[in-house]
């Protein structure tokens, strides 16, 4: 049965909301619930999540009523100071695979099938493959963005060498006749442009300038978010100067 929260975007189970008081372990959060009571929730973001794991801010969390969940509520959202974050890495794959083939991403429009975690190589797979039914495939891996200051959206939050790798997989496609996009996903909408950051992995920026040389392409969005729905948005300019 098809899941009818993907319909149009993500829609989002119902939100309870609270205030952050740590993230920790990485996939652990305890929030101050607005009744006053305190919780653990799952964290389902493995990242650093620089800038988004603000103590103090206002966070929305779903709750599950699975008796086997030792903690019942997941962490969704937060709001800083003037933005919603996306929180949920598992939300930018679907979403993006939704886009497309609902024909919202001109970029990766045309294309008769999409499927998805596809082996590449022995010890790489690429998040989707897209296939023309005469034999054209375009390679997408889609990368989680969540990293914005002053209005720059920069990716990676941390070291990544299977970012990096990644890249060269792309860039290898490439070279045997296919198309090869990387694809941020921005979960949050006060972006402006997209840059690499280089400030935290120079190595990843410079192999994905030399990717784009390469011929593999950049593909970006923003998302619209509120605490019913994140949906795809526009598409941010990439300076990768």
């Amino acid at each position: 049965m098809q899941d009818r929260r993907w319909e149009e975007g993500y829609c989002l189970p119902p939100l309870i909301s609270g205030i952050l008081i740590r993230r920790y372990k990485r996939f652990l959060a305890d929030v101050r619930l607005d009744t006053g009571e305190r919780v653990t929730a799952h964290c389902p973001n493995s990242g650093s999540m620089k800038g988004c794991a603000v103590e103090g801010e206002r966070v929305w969390l779903s709750v599950s009523d699975n008796p086997k969940r030792k903690y019942a509520h997941t962490w969704e959202l937060i709001k800083v100071p003037d933005t919603f974050i996306g929180i949920n890495t598992m939300v930018p794959n679907r979403l993006v695979k939704q886009g497309i083939e609902q024909g919202l991403i001109r970029e990766l429009s045309g294309y008769d099938t999409v499927t998805s975690e596809v082996k590449t190589s022995a010890h790489t797979r690429l998040d989707l493959m897209l296939s023309k039914k005469d034999g054209q495939r375009c390679y997408v891996e889609i990368k989680n963005c969540t990293l914005v200051e002053r209005g720059v959206a920069m990716f990676p939050d941390a070291v990544t060498t299977r970012g990096q790798k990644h890249l060269e997989e792309l860039q290898h496609l490439v070279s045997q006749g296919h198309e090869g996009v990387i694809f941020y996903l921005i979960q949050r909408t006060d972006a402006m442009v997209f840059k690499p950051a280089d400030g935290i992995d120079s190595a990843y920026g410079e192999k994905l300038r030399q990717a784009v040389e390469n011929g593999v392409k950049v593909v970006t969005r923003d998302t619209r978010i509120d605490t019913r729905q994140i949906r795809i948005g526009r598409p941010i300019p990439v300076d990768l100067s």
